[in-house]
């Protein structure tokens, strides 16, 4: 279980122009290649793992970008956001999950009372935050994992089915009592807000950022299966429950990212809405063998474990992604990488080269 935190222990080199630096928001690993995204770009980036330079031993770069407009159709444009937020591999493909939620304006400092009481007022949605896909990996002629629509063996990239406004996922729950109410609130209003996402066989996991619903927080869990070019939900089990919802006590913290440790369940924790605050580690021990096992269509649990807080800084510095660290990256004992959106000036060498943490015990 992670008790210790080494800061600034992995280095991320960006190319310049790149998009992502300043907003990670997901992490996973191909063997010794890290697959970063960002909630301001349209595309997954691919690091790969670079000699050390002195004392930093754990050093990426070499990046190399996939635009998610190659690789599936989109309901929006290439280049409009689609706020990736979970980053998952599983079985030969990287799943990757958007927000889904609504965003609202910003006042600015350079605008009027008036024209600033406007733009808080006004609420969208972009076209390519409801994403829910999964993109095939396939290892290339140099030896390192690529992202294609369609690779060799047959594997396809696809989406869940769903247009610029609604997907399935948001169609199932228009009408629950606990979430349908906030799909019109913007995620960071405590609206409905996705930003973990794990993945076991067909079954799924969405952690929610909010809606936190008195103190108590929340992952979605779903089955989905290929049918043609998309991907559709499934019912999770005779009674045809196309959703499970499973209520956490993270102390009121929203989830911000979320991995599977074995049978257990690690949960990157944080403030809702656009706060500087407490951000922590979580355990919810056997948590994989306890979801195969349920067939409650609800659950509440509370003997989840808090393993270590996590430093931010003011505006600056908020763990937004959490994976565990191949066993060769990390000599061998757990250890699991995080990293952070709006790095400050301690996480930054340059103004591409962005650090993040590692915990291990």
């Amino acid at each position: 279980m992670p008790s210790k935190h080494n800061k600034n222990a992995i280095r991320l080199e960006f190319a310049p122009g790149a998009l992502v630096h300043t907003n990670l928001s997901g992490a996973a690993f191909s063997r010794e290649c890290l697959w970063v995204a960002g909630d301001e770009a349209c595309a997954i980036d691919r690091l790969r793992r670079l000699d050390p330079s002195g004392i930093e031993l754990l050093r990426f770069g070499d990046g190399l970008s996939f635009s998610l407009a190659e690789l599936l159709d989109l309901p929006g444009g290439a280049d409009e956001e689609a706020d990736l937020e979970g980053m998952a591999v599983a079985d030969g493909y990287l799943w990757v999950v958007g927000s889904h939620g609504l965003k609202r304006k910003n006042a600015k400092s350079d605008r009027d009372h008036a024209e600033n009481a406007k733009r808080l007022a006004k609420v969208t949605l972009d076209s390519n935050r409801r994403l829910l896909a999964c993109l095939p990996i396939e290892m290339g002629e140099d030896g390192n994992p690529s992202l294609v629509r369609e690779a060799k063996d047959g594997r396809r990239a696809r989406r869940l089915k769903g247009d610029a406004e609604a997907n399935l996922l948001t169609q199932a729950l228009s009408d629950d009592p606990h979430f349908g109410p906030y799909l019109g609130i913007p995620g960071k209003d405590n609206g409905l807000d996705i930003e973990g996402l794990v993945v076991d066989g067909k079954r799924l996991l969405l952690g929610l950022r909010g809606p936190v619903l008195r103190g108590w927080s929340a992952l979605l869990e779903i089955a989905l299966e290929a049918k043609g070019e998309q991907l559709r939900l499934v019912p999770l089990d005779e009674s045809g429950s196309l959703i499970r919802k499973h209520f956490l006590q993270l102390e009121g913290l929203g989830i911000r990212d979320l991995h599977f440790s074995g049978n257990d369940l690690y949960i990157l924790a944080g403030p809702t809405m656009v706060l500087d605050g407490d951000i922590r580690v979580f355990k919810w021990p056997n948590a994989k063998s306890l979801l195969a096992a349920n067939r409650e269509p609800v659950r509440f649990d509370a003997a989840l474990t808090q393993m270590l807080s996590l430093p931010h800084g003011h505006g600056t510095n908020r763990a937004e992604a959490l994976c565990e660290l191949p066993a060769e990256l990390a000599a061998h004992k757990p250890s699991w990488l995080v990293l952070y959106d709006a790095p400050g000036p301690d996480r930054k060498d340059g103004e591409y080269t962005v650090f993040g943490d590692v915990i291990h015990q």
